[in-house]
């Protein structure tokens, strides 16, 4: 809990992760969170039994996708503030109280992980992928005139119940541009949001954004026409 507020985690698991169990007591040693969902996307059995032992409750979600696994464990709590992570372990569950600080002040609070500072070693984030993710971070502030963004990938960040409301009715991705969809809802809805650095290291398996090299050039193409639709969507004053 944290000011009153319920606080619960919830972890999208869409494939065999060794790490689940490990993320979870991670994020669960902070001692602000109240409930841990773990959304199950067709984990196989071994996973499901590294949970057994944990606070975690697991909501099972037949239709494959990212995006689709993130609103479905919205949809499982009644939590006050609700933070999205990732089981691979690619985040820090110290980096909880850095979200909840800011969660005072805004209704949603979005990672990045581009300050080279907190880039771990093997985590993916290098150069190249760090200049794009700040380029597009500030087009996407140029265009829909917000706060400062560094990065539109980041899967950790926190909402209350009144910033997801602003944006769950325009949420159509169901993969893991979901991420970026949901930021750029943020700022064409006018929702109160800031972004800070998180920690950002090598997760068992890579983290759920883990590409090889023509993989992250495809997805940086359709993030930069995406962002453009939303932008124009927010000009003719249309839902997305």
């Amino acid at each position: 809990m944290w000011r009153n507020k319920t606080v619960a985690v919830i972890f999208p698991a869409l494939s065999e992760i060794s790490s689940i169990r490990e993320a979870i007591l991670d994020f669960d040693s902070t001692g602000f969170i109240d409930e841990i969902i773990v959304v199950d996307n067709d984990l196989p059995e071994d996973t499901l039994n590294k949970i057994v032992g944990t606070r975690a409750r697991i909501i099972k979600e037949k239709r494959h996708g990212f995006g689709l696994s993130i609103q479905t464990g919205i949809k499982a709590t009644g939590a006050d503030l609700i933070i999205i992570a990732e089981a691979t372990g690619a985040f820090a569950g110290k980096d909880v109280t850095k979200l909840l600080a800011y969660s005072d002040d805004f209704e949603t609070v979005f990672g990045s992980r581009t300050h080279v500072p907190l880039i771990k070693s093997g985590s993916g984030m290098n150069f190249l992928r760090r200049v794009v993710d700040v380029l597009y971070g500030k087009l996407v502030s140029l265009l829909f005139l917000c706060g400062p963004l560094t990065d539109l990938g980041c899967t950790l960040k926190i909402t209350s119940r009144m910033g997801w409301r602003k944006v769950a009715g325009e949420c159509r991705a169901k993969s893991a541009l979901f991420t970026t969809e949901w930021i750029l809802l943020a700022a064409k809805n006018k929702v109160r949001f800031c972004q800070i650095p998180v920690n950002f290291k090598s997760g068992v398996g890579g983290s759920l954004w883990s590409e090889n090299f023509l993989s992250q050039v495809a997805r940086a193409i359709v993030i930069f026409f995406y962002i453009f639709r939303v932008w124009f969507s927010k000009r003719l004053g249309r839902r997305l």
